[in-house]
């Protein structure tokens, strides 16, 4: 459901904007028609859960809900981590491991660059399916240098699964994208998928993820995050973790990662927002709350 909504949001985003932090032109091809209306629907309808106080039409609330509450993470991870994959092919980076890839489409709207790496879309089996099925449906044929690897996170097959495909070279230089994954596992788990991407990539290789900060479960959190937080619980997707910066770091260090990039919500927004703010003064949108973006590169 998660991965549903967010999908929603980068359509919408990409919609119903001319200057656009982010344009998934794709996201709303991998929804159906129906999906599309039927989460357009439930949200505007919720405003009240969302913002109590709101007067308006319900596309005005749903305008709200998504530019306030739904888009702000998918959108600036997404420009942060494609600004991050570019630079890094520049520089070397061979292969683009996509960690629950969910429906990102990168791969399928890859700009020229990027035909030069292998890109790698890890999913739980089921999920992965799915997206392939939706692919079809808007693709006569996917892209020659995609590859599909069966994963669960929460299991260590998808180690063996991605060491044994043949096209993964694990002496080429990687860049990983762990987008949305930090919320939903364990600081165990979590620690040993950096542990294991750290194993299995050569130095110099990159990983990029957003995670939510000490504050983001507590009393001080801001009021989005404690919506989110009970929107992800309503979809049986409970949010397990959060970490401090000198927590995060440590976490690094033990995998050999040092932190390249790290971003904090008012510095998302300054780099990645204002332009679009800019444009649409009337419709602004902040980087969410206690969530911070990193890129880590192993030393």
């Amino acid at each position: 459901m998660t991965a549903l909504v967010s999908a929603f949001s980068r359509a919408y985003h990409s919609i119903h904007n001319t200057e656009k932090v982010f344009d998934d032109y794709l996201a709303k091809d991998i929804l159906t028609q129906s999906e599309y209306e039927q989460i357009a629907s439930n949200m505007s309808k919720g405003i009240k859960f969302f913002n109590p106080s709101f007067e308006g039409t319900q596309d005005e609330a749903l305008r709200w809900i998504v530019d306030n509450q739904l888009s702000p993470s998918p959108l600036g991870r997404a420009a942060f981590t494609e600004k991050s994959l570019k630079n890094a092919v520049r520089i070397g980076a061979e292969q683009y491991l996509i960690f629950a890839a969910g429906y990102d489409t990168f791969a399928y709207r890859q700009p020229e660059w990027a035909s030069k790496i292998q890109i790698f879309e890890l999913d739980h089996p089921i999920m992965s399916s799915d997206k392939q099925k939706r692919i079809r449906s808007i693709m006569a044929e996917k892209p020659s240098n995609l590859h599909y690897i069966s994963a669960d996170f929460t299991e260590d097959d998808w180690e063996r699964n991605l060491i044994a495909y043949p096209a993964f070279d694990q002496s080429k230089i990687s860049f990983c994208s762990l987008l949305g994954i930090s919320y939903y596992l364990s600081k165990l788990d979590f620690a040993q998928i950096i542990d294991t991407v750290s194993n299995i990539v050569p130095k110099g290789s990159s990983i990029v993820f957003d995670y939510p900060d000490e504050n983001a479960y507590t009393s001080k959190a801001g009021e989005r995050a404690k919506k989110q937080m009970a929107m992800a619980g309503a979809a049986n997707e409970k949010m397990l973790a959060s970490y401090s910066y000198v927590e995060l770091q440590q976490l690094l260090g033990d995998s050999n990662f040092l932190i390249y990039e790290h971003l904090t919500p008012s510095e998302i927004t300054e780099q990645y927002f204002k332009k679009y703010n800019q444009s649409n003064p009337k419709h602004t949108i902040t980087a969410f709350d206690n969530v911070n973006y990193c890129l880590a590169v192993k030393r």
